[in-house]
């Protein structure tokens, strides 16, 4: 028989050998048979349509690789944290991710200000995070240092080539000599890429005859479009989100702005008709990363398979979510391991990737070079309209 000391002790132990079991049990491990993968989205809030795009092309690359045997013998398996469209949310779902969910990897969420705000923790942990969309420089180079960020990845050109794209596009395409800049000021995204359309624009003999603001979640334009109108602009280029930029392009048709309307890549949603009506989106035109129309058979094959498995045509966040997804198998595979970091140093070798989005290459900064097309949208349906070389 036990005393009752002896109970008490052998009591204490059961218990901690039960909580280690438990703990053992839950999600902080990596299984032997699995290899992690963790997606920091914007499942809701305002950019929730990027988000749930860039998980349905990430689940069909799994869906896919699974299909041909896993990785290293094992099967992947994906953890969803939803940033909710915010970037201290982002930066908390990436601590999740990784230290709590020990992924070997993360797709990073698609706005820029977002993997800015998580950065830290990817460096911290050194556990590689790739996004398939965010274009701002500060992405992957650390403003304060001018350094590289090794474990921040992108799959998706930056706003440099993103804003001359369009710079030029309105130069020589469209003939404009006068341009107003709107933009979201409370976006890294939308900050750089106005930047850069006006530095190439000016450089192509172009004047900014107005430059204003807005907030996301703002939901009036219309005193700022009276006073853009007013300078009698050739063309309006608003490097926004597709929430905010669906409600200004339509106030501005209201309010009788007929000129071109120009953007990026934040422009592609199928809320964007519905939020600016089909046929004030006319004459409007935004940069992106593929077209699906596009009879390439890597966009082929991709297209079909996504309908195949979500009824739908998939948009740009699909597609490079897929890619950026393919890409860390790919190194995976090369690395012969899932320690994040021999994939972060196997990623940053990719080069003449055949991605569905087109032949990729990271360069030394992490970027992706590559081709961007421009959409031009007609009565509420995207268009293939040309395409640009890096």
């Amino acid at each position: 028989m036990f005393t009752g000391k002896m109970q008490r002790t052998v009591c204490i132990l059961v218990a901690m050998a039960m909580f280690a079991v438990l703990i053992a049990g839950c999600g902080g491990q990596q299984s032997a048979d699995v290899i992690k993968l963790g997606a920091n989205l914007e499942m809701t809030g305002n950019n929730a349509t990027f988000g749930q795009s860039a998980a349905n092309g990430t689940k069909l690359a799994i869906k896919e690789m699974n299909a041909k045997g896993g990785l290293l013998g094992k099967q992947i398996s994906l953890v969803v944290a939803d940033n909710k469209s915010e970037a201290a949310e982002a930066a908390n779902a990436m601590q999740k991710l990784i230290t709590q969910d020990k992924v070997s990897a993360v797709i990073a969420p698609i706005a820029s200000s977002s993997v800015i705000a998580g950065a830290q923790v990817n460096m911290d942990n050194k556990v590689l995070a790739i996004s398939p969309t965010a274009s701002n420089p500060k992405v992957t180079v650390d403003p304060n240092t001018g350094k590289v960020r090794d474990y921040l990845f992108r799959a998706a050109f930056i706003d440099p080539f993103q804003g001359s794209v369009m710079a030029n596009f309105a130069s020589k395409s469209l003939k404009a000599k006068t341009a107003a800049l709107y933009i979201d000021n409370s976006s890294d995204y939308a900050k750089g890429l106005g930047q850069f359309f006006k530095e190439t624009f000016i450089k192509n003999g172009g004047t900014i005859v107005a430059e204003e603001a807005y907030l996301a979640k703002d939901t009036d334009f219309k005193a700022t479009l009276t006073k853009i109108k007013a300078t009698n602009p050739d063309v309006v280029f608003v490097p926004g989100y597709y929430q905010e930029v669906g409600m200004i392009i339509k106030q501005g048709r209201e309010m009788g702005l007929t000129v071109p309307f120009l953007g990026g890549d934040g422009w592609d949603s199928a809320k964007l008709p519905e939020i600016a009506g089909a046929q004030a989106l006319n004459n409007s035109f935004f940069a992106n990363h593929y077209s699906p129309d596009d009879k390439s058979p890597a966009i082929t094959t991709f297209v079909e398979a996504y309908k195949k498995e979500y009824g739908q045509t998939p948009d740009a966040f699909a597609a490079l979510a897929y890619d950026a997804t393919m890409m860390i198998f790919e190194a995976i595979k090369r690395a012969n391991s899932a320690d994040p970091v021999k994939v972060k140093d196997e990623l940053a070798k990719t080069k003449d990737y055949p991605a569905v989005s087109g032949i990729i290459t990271l360069n030394e900064t992490h970027d992706a070079v590559k081709s961007a097309v421009i959409i031009e949208m007609k009565d509420g349906k995207q268009t293939f309209k040309e395409k640009i070389n890096p």
